[in-house]
This record gives structure tokens, sequence and C-alpha cells, in this order.
């Protein structure tokens, strides 16, 4: 028979134990902070109808699309959370309270070409608030502090949610004229931290953005200072369009609640560059970076839009959200050596009987410990005993409790700590208060 390569698709991640139990850790973090904040756990199909999947997707999204057909089912895998989410909360619209809170931690698929911390197969930890024709907007401050939260309890060091509103920018640039040029002028600034002012310079010349223009806009991306300070500055450019004016008025009312939810300001700062290349998003917007790791990008981002599934449902979705690329963030971290671990098993006690005879006795004490909420492994192997310690201390495992010819008459187990490795004996009927 021919051996086959055992040799996973590029652009996916698989993880040895103990990496896999960092990760999980991670996203268990993740998880206890979105419930915390009420958030309502959701799992949507990771195969759809196309049809229902693609049908507000187009350009690049739609040629990185896993699709196929099965019989007669044009199908496709999804590729964020977000659609399904939007056709989750349109099926189900007469059986959800609203403001509807759902966070989902899963994975998704994009064709597209991978490469180191780029993936095909890869999670994402999201959540999002949905209302019913409207949403208040202490909704979007709730989402910054629920980012304060998680990465504060990740403790992956110093960090800062940056924060926006694209009513601002897109007020702006009706008041140049440059409306119809909306969307591309806000991909570039989007672009600005990571490309330069030089590179902004020479895509918005290349877009027809005259110099008086493009000086305003880089004076604008360029605003910096408290809360307190860029609102000020933005209300002295005396910019007379409504939509800019309200959404001043939002970034200035939602930063202000920011104190009320406990998040200092040291970690937070508004940045009139990130507006985030996504068209739906059409208020508040934040993107997160670790102050020490500029080179991993944003961490975390999100923002308001205002109709989640408009291709679904005539009634009006409003909502507001954050995503974390989970699978990404953590290679990035690894690669960072910001996270490690040197637990290589969830075991904290090993049995071993010194024959198979003990078995019996060894599943009764295993099973007796287990009760005290301790993860518990019974070695059945045939072994020489010293091989059995061994196995003990390769994973860490912190207890042993072994049973041999003296311990079975006398009823009794000897207990081992395999960190400083004193012994006990601990009579049957003692191990559930000795394990407490």
């Amino acid at each position: 028979m021919e051996i086959i390569e055992p040799k996973s698709l590029s652009g996916t991640m698989e993880l040895l134990p103990g990496d896999q139990m960092l990760f999980d850790e991670i996203k268990n973090k993740i998880e206890k902070v979105y419930k915390s904040f009420g958030f309502l756990p959701i799992d949507t199909p990771a195969i759809e109808r196309s049809d229902v999947l693609l049908a507000k997707a187009g350009g690049e999204t739609e040629k990185q699309i896993y699709r196929f057909n099965k019989g007669d089912n044009d199908l496709s895998l999804r590729f964020d959370l977000t659609v399904p989410l939007a056709k989750y909360v349109a099926a189900n619209i007469n059986y959800l309270e609203f403001p509807f809170k759902r966070y989902q931690i899963a994975k998704v698929y994009r064709g597209e070409k991978a490469q180191k911390g780029r993936y095909r197969e890869f999670y994402q930890a999201d959540i999002d608030i949905i209302g019913k024709g409207e949403l208040s907007l202490y909704n979007d401050s709730e989402c910054v502090s629920v980012i304060y939260n998680i990465f504060k309890e990740l403790n992956f060091g110093p960090f800062v949610i940056n924060i926006n509103n694209r009513k601002i920018v897109s007020g702006l640039l009706a008041e140049l004229g440059l409306e119809d040029k909306k969307m591309e002028v806000m991909r570039i600034l989007d672009k600005k931290d990571k490309i330069g002012e030089e590179a902004v310079t020479e895509l918005l010349e290349e877009l027809g953005v005259n110099k008086t223009s493009i000086k305003m806009l880089k004076n604008f991306a360029g605003i910096k200072g408290s809360l307190k300070e860029v609102v000020e500055k933005l209300v002295s450019l005396k910019i007379k369009n409504s939509l800019y004016k309200e959404g001043v008025g939002e970034l200035a009312l939602v930063g202000s609640r920011l104190f009320e939810l406990g998040v200092p300001e040291e970690n937070f700062k508004v940045n009139l560059s990130i507006v985030r290349g996504l068209d739906y998003y059409t208020g508040t917007v934040f993107e997160t970076f670790l102050t020490y790791y500029p080179n991993i990008g944003s961490v975390c981002s999100g923002g308001r839009y205002d109709n989640l599934a408009g291709y679904y449902t005539k009634e009006k979705l409003p909502g507001v959200g954050i995503s974390i690329g989970l699978t990404r963030l953590f290679y990035q971290l690894r690669e960072a050596n910001l996270i490690k671990t040197d637990k290589l098993s969830l075991i904290d006690v090993l049995v071993l009987p010194f024959e198979e005879k003990f078995l019996p006795i060894a599943c009764m004490v295993g099973k007796t410990i287990r009760e005290q909420g301790l993860n518990v492994q019974v070695f059945a192997e045939d072994k020489k005993f010293k091989n059995k310690l061994a196995y003990a201390d390769k994973l860490n495992i912190p207890y042993v409790v072994i049973i041999g010819e003296d311990e079975a008459k006398g009823k009794y187990v000897t207990i081992k700590n395999m960190k400083t490795h004193e012994q006990q004996n601990v009579g049957f009927k003692d191990l559930s208060k000795f394990f407490k």
C-alpha cells in the first residue's frame, strides 16, 4: 500500500496540544468577556446556499469564496460571520428580542493566497448588537468597553483603541465636492498610518483631487490630541455640512461615555484617519493596536452600520459590532514571543498501578479524585514503572497516585508531588478530603 504524505492544506493551522491549550485559553477568555456584557451565543452553518451567502458579495470577496455543487445545490463556505448573522436575524426576526446581542466564535473560509499570518481557514471572534428600527449610541461605547476589557484580560501589554466616526469624513468630502469619490478617498485615508503621507498625496492626486482639498484632507487626518481637544479642533474648522456636525456630536458622545464605562483615556484615542475599508460602516469605527507591537497591525476592529440585513428583509436593522481575527492574532503573538506555554496536558493527577492486577483499584481511585473536579488519567499501559513516571514528568503532570502491592493491602495510595518529589500515604477514605 502506498503511503500518502500526511500533509495539511497550506493556509490552515494545526497546533500541538500545548499550543492548542494556549489558543483555547485565549478563546475562552474572549468568550468570558462577551458573556459578561450579556451577549448570547449563536452558531450558524459553515455551509450556506450560495444565493444567500453571496447576496452582498462582489469583487475580490466573491473570488475568494469556496463554492461547489452537491447534487442540485449551489453551496458556499461562509467567508465571514456577518453575512450569516444577517440571514439569521432576518430568518428569526419574530423570535428575537431587540436589541439583539450575539457573539459567535467560529471558523470562516477564504480562498486567498496563503502566507505568514494569512489563513484560508481561520477563527473569528465576533459580537454584534442589532436594533430594530433604531439603536442607541450607548452601544457603540459599550463595544469599545468590551474591547478594553478583552485586552486587559488577555494582558498582552499596553494597547490603544483608535476611534472615529465616518460621518465626519463623509460630511467633509461633501463640503469639498468629493462626494462622488467618497469610498476611494476613505480607503486612501484608511491606509495613512501604513503607507505614509507622501503615498497618500500621490494616491489622492491620481484620483483627481485638487491640491487645496488634499491639504485640507491631510490636515484633517492629522488632527490629534485628547477627545476634548480633537472635538474642539473639528468644530473650529467651521464645516457647515449637517452630516459632519452630526458625526462630531456622535464622536463626542461616544467618547464621553467611555469614561463612564471605566475605559481609561490612555487606552483610547481619536484617530481621524481610521475610517475602515468596508463600505457598510456608516458611523462609529474603531481599530485596536498593541503599543509595543505596531507591526502586528490592528488586533480588533469594527464599527456601526445602518442596516444589517437589507438583502433579506425590509425591516431596518442598524447595528454595531467588533471582530477579532483570532487565528491570525494567535500566530502574530506567538511569532512575537508575546505568548508561550509550558503546559503540555490538562491532567491534574495521573494514577499509576504497578501492575495490571491493580487496575480495578486504580479505576476506583481515579473516579474518586475525578469527582472532586480534577482531571484524572489512569495509566493502563504495560510499561516499566520508571517509564510511567517519565510520562508524567514529560507532560508536567503535578501529581501521581501510586498503587502497588503494599498500597492495595493497606487500602491506601502513595501520592507523589512531581515538582517537590515529596510523597505521602493517603487512605482510600481520605482521598476526597486530600484533593478537595
